[in-house]
């Protein structure tokens, strides 16, 4: 394993491949494969990019017919024949079965500046700065989206003040029952000294805070306070949606109403960067032409691949393998639980994103480095790493997921002991 190249000319700021120590050489659907051969069962897909796998076939034939047929593969925000595919596509699969009028807005490739972009159009839209976040959610690494980051290990890095952010309680977190009527009761207050927000923004599944999932009630409350304040409703769904729960938002079926939602991750389908908002259109009129720019707004790629990508949205195959694949991977985890029972466990989790909350990072941390040695990726995540949360690619064999469970399950066991 040849690795000097990394070390001696790739910035320290590296991370995952401190975890994955080996060179990766190729992949497909859920495993991937180093130089020397080894193959791994891939449960982290790309920190949730991967919904379809690696070199998803019908992509990549997508893909290369669009190379060779001398595609546009760079487009800004021109008009190509490919963007009218995704947005006609988009439309017809995901937004018209659910009576969404939202007008589809493509930023630059990465969620981080769709956050950015919709905390800029909340912020144009209602002449507020202040933007209501919640405790353990992760929305990005640029200076707006982190400010509205709960984890200090990233917060840390900014280097200047993280600002314009009011910080309340998941509903999961302590105090998340009763944070939004105190909040509610302050803002009613005329001598709180508080004063109303330009947007709430929400995760429906905390990915990286450790796999929170909120209760739709809980999700209604905070709509309802968006619309008793004139704020605006924002749900980012970059790494629970396009699949990731179950169904193709993390919210389907709560009644929800959002005035933007934000998406990217898996929206790509073949791990090609793509990033959009969804906003409603009274919400997007705030916009002016150029308002929000980014260079690769049009990434050709990218909308050729996440146009197949929607048709596995076209019925409800896939989503129905997720719901039992998801079921599958709870109950094996129950399983690791219950076989643990004076460590107080907790198995959480939506479809095919779940989680175990070990409680101690340095446990869980000595679990992936076992599931690594053992031929499988994982990635911890929660406060300070504690959970260890399984997200394989929607598409992966049943024989991968019960050949991964194994070795969680074998891991777990060995770092126990």
């Amino acid at each position: 394993m040849d690795t000097a190249a990394f070390e001696n000319w790739e910035s320290e700021v590296r991370g995952y491949c401190r975890n994955f120590p080996t060179v990766f050489a190729s992949a497909s659907n859920a495993r991937q494969v180093d130089e020397a051969g080894t193959s791994y069962i891939d449960f982290f897909a790309g920190a949730g990019v991967l919904n379809f796998g690696h070199n998803n076939p019908n992509m990549k034939r997508a893909m290369i017919d669009f190379l060779e047929a001398d595609g546009v593969a760079h487009s800004l925000d021109t008009y190509t024949t490919t963007k009218r595919d995704f947005l006609t596509r988009f439309h017809d699969v995901i937004l018209a079965p659910r009576g969404m009028d939202h007008r589809m807005q493509f930023t630059g490739p990465t969620g981080t500046n769709a956050v950015e972009a919709a905390l800029k159009l909340a912020r144009l839209a209602t002449g507020r700065r202040e933007v209501v976040a919640f405790s353990h959610g992760f929305h990005g690494m640029t200076l707006g989206a982190l400010a509205a980051t709960a984890n200090e290990a990233f917060r840390q890095w900014a280097g200047v003040p993280l600002r314009d952010v009011v910080r309340l309680p998941f509903e999961t977190a302590p105090g998340g029952k009763t944070a939004l009527a105190d909040y509610a009761a302050a803002l009613a207050d005329p001598s709180s000294g508080y004063t109303p927000p330009a947007a709430f923004l929400v995760e429906a599944v905390q990915a990286e805070g450790g796999v929170n999932v909120a209760s739709p009630d809980w999700l209604h409350a905070v709509q309802d306070l968006a619309r008793t304040t004139g704020a605006l409703f924002i749900i980012d769904d970059i790494q629970a949606g396009c699949g990731r729960t179950g169904s193709y938002f993390s919210f389907d079926g709560y009644g929800l109403d959002p005035d933007v939602i934000t998406l990217a991750k898996g929206l790509g389908g073949y791990g090609t960067p793509i990033a959009m908002n969804l906003n409603k259109p009274a919400v997007d009129a705030h916009w002016s032409p150029g308002a929000h720019t980014g260079t690769f707004r049009g990434q050709g790629l990218s909308m050729v691949a996440g146009t197949v990508a929607l048709d596995y949205f076209a019925d409800d195959e896939l989503m129905d393998a997720v719901r039992a694949k998801g079921e599958t991977m709870r109950e094996r985890l129950a399983t690791i639980a219950a076989a643990n029972p004076d460590r107080d466990w907790e198995v959480r989790g939506k479809g095919m994103m779940q989680a175990l909350d070990t409680g101690d990072g340095g446990f869980a941390k000595a679990v992936q480095k076992a599931c690594f040695d053992a031929g499988l990726l994982i990635g911890p995540c929660g406060s300070g790493g504690r959970v260890l949360k399984l997200i394989p690619p929607l598409t992966i064999p049943d024989e991968d997921l019960a050949a991964g469970m194994d070795i969680l399950e074998a891991a777990v066991t060995e770092v126990a002991r």
